[in-house]
C-alpha cells in the first residue's frame, strides 16, 4: 500500500509541466477575454459614430422636426425629474 502512494506522487518534472499548462491556458483565456472587449470596444464605438452621423443627417434634412424631437425629449425629461423631486416630499 505505500509503495502504491510512493509511486503516484508526481516528479518534480510532472508539477511543473502541469504548472506551465495551467499557466499557458489561464494566460490564452485572459489574451481571449481581452481580445473579446477590445472587438466589444470597437464595435460599441463605430455605432454610436454612425448614430451620431445619422443624427446630423436628420437635423440637415428635417430641421423643424429635429427641434421638435429635441425640444419634447427635454420637456419630458425636466417633467420627470420634477415627478422625482416632489414624490420625495
Amino acid at each position: 500500500m505505500a509503495t502504491e502512494i510512493l509511486e503516484k506522487v508526481p516528479s518534480v518534472d510532472e508539477v511543473l509541466r502541469e504548472v506551465s499548462r495551467i499557466s499557458n491556458n489561464v494566460t490564452q483565456a485572459v489574451e481571449d477575454g481581452f481580445k473579446s472587449a477590445v472587438k466589444a470596444y470597437e464595435q460599441g464605438r463605430r455605432t454610436t459614430e454612425d448614430m451620431i452621423d445619422d443624427g446630423k443627417r436628420m437635423m440637415r434634412r428635417k430641421p423643424v422636426e429635429s427641434a421638435g424631437v429635441i425640444f419634447a425629449a427635454g420637456m419630458l425629461t425636466g417633467a420627470f425629474i420634477t415627478w422625482l423631486a416632489c414624490r420625495g416630499d
